[in-house]
């Protein structure tokens, strides 16, 4: 549904304008109508942020959006039950991601383009971290390609970084910007400009050397490698022997592939672990759960062990955190009280 404003058609979704109970659902309700029905998943589905705007370009649609770190699957059978038959783009620019289609997968890049299909199935994996895109969603029927040909580009990569891609992104972060200067009627002349520019970067992408680099598998496997533990953290048993039996890769390689991002296996999963902890202990939120409750959620199952851990990274230990929430809760129910008293 269009909020309609004094320019562009615009709707627009904050999970933290809803109760933390309904924000995933909502989220993922949302997502399917942006660009078609498919699964979402999420290591921080339990209070999931994530912000969205949907501008209105005639046929097309531009969503800049910022979320928490997601699993996207579109299945066979989600295609056979609703195929709006639209092309879609997502420019990164904050976080990392990947896709896999088959037997084959791409990694992404800050200022790449990733390309799917809402008539084909496909898996897209964010980091650990929320990531910000510019998605764009093209009907097919409005690329001026054969459709066997525009097809073959779908799950590549595009470089946003130069020649027509770069193009194209410019064309989008300087839309999603500022919309003030356009009028209603500007948006369908936009959505041609979009469509235009999105046929020619499938055009140059099909003339262009379409090889991957060496490196590419083993950075998309490493991210859904990080994307596994993520959803995993709360299991204490999660160690790297079970990551890479989880993978079918021998423990050499996971330990090779983690030593490329400067970590080993066993610090990421201790840091991120200990990260989501002390973030759930700073959270006001959460400030009755007891402690060894939270460590227990996190993989921690030995209250002393999780102590040492977090004072060996943080410098101090939970329940100082714990009180920095409390002190906090009582001097802003003194200000409240003071107020009430003038």
């Amino acid at each position: 549904m269009w909020l309609t404003t004094a320019v562009l058609p615009e709707s627009e979704l904050r999970t933290l304008d809803l109760p933390v109970d309904e924000r995933f659902d909502a989220w993922t309700e949302w997502m399917g109508r942006t660009h078609a029905p498919m699964q979402l998943a999420s290591e921080r589905s339990a209070d999931y942020h994530g912000h969205q705007r949907l501008i209105g370009l005639g046929d097309v649609t531009v969503w800049p959006a910022t979320f928490d770190p997601l699993v996207f699957r579109r299945t066979p059978k989600l295609v056979r039950q609703s195929d709006p038959e639209v092309y879609h783009l997502s420019l990164l620019l904050e976080g990392e991601g990947a896709a896999s289609w088959g037997r084959e997968q791409a990694a992404y890049r800050i200022n790449d383009f990733h390309t799917n299909c809402s008539s084909r199935s496909w898996e897209i994996f964010t980091g650990s971290d929320p990531v910000t895109i510019v998605g764009l969603e093209v009907p097919r029927a409005l690329v001026a390609l054969p459709a066997h040909r525009a097809d073959r580009v779908i799950g590549s990569r595009l470089s946003g970084r130069e020649g027509v891609g770069a193009l194209l992104a410019q064309f989008l972060v300087q839309l999603v910007s500022d919309t003030r200067p356009y009028q209603p009627l500007d948006a369908p002349r936009l959505g041609t400009v979009a469509t235009d520019l999105v046929t020619a970067a499938f055009a140059h992408a099909l003339d262009a050397d379409r090889h991957l680099p060496p490196e590419t598998r083993a950075r998309t496997l490493t991210l859904r490698i990080k994307t596994f533990i993520g959803r995993h953290l709360g299991d204490p048993d999660l160690t790297p022997a079970r990551v890479a039996a989880a993978h079918h890769i021998s423990r050499s390689y996971l330990y090779r592939l983690f030593q490329d991002e400067g970590v080993t296996v066993a610090s990421y999963i201790r840091d991120r672990r200990l990260a989501n902890a002390r973030r759930d202990l700073a959270d006001p939120a959460l400030r009755t759960t007891p402690i060894h409750a939270v460590a227990a959620r996190w993989g921690f199952p030995r209250a002393p062990e999780f102590t040492r851990a977090f004072r060996g990274a943080y410098g101090i230990p939970p329940s100082e955190v714990r009180a920095q929430v409390s002190r906090g809760g009582e001097a802003a129910h003194g200000q409240h009280r003071g107020l009430s008293a003038k």
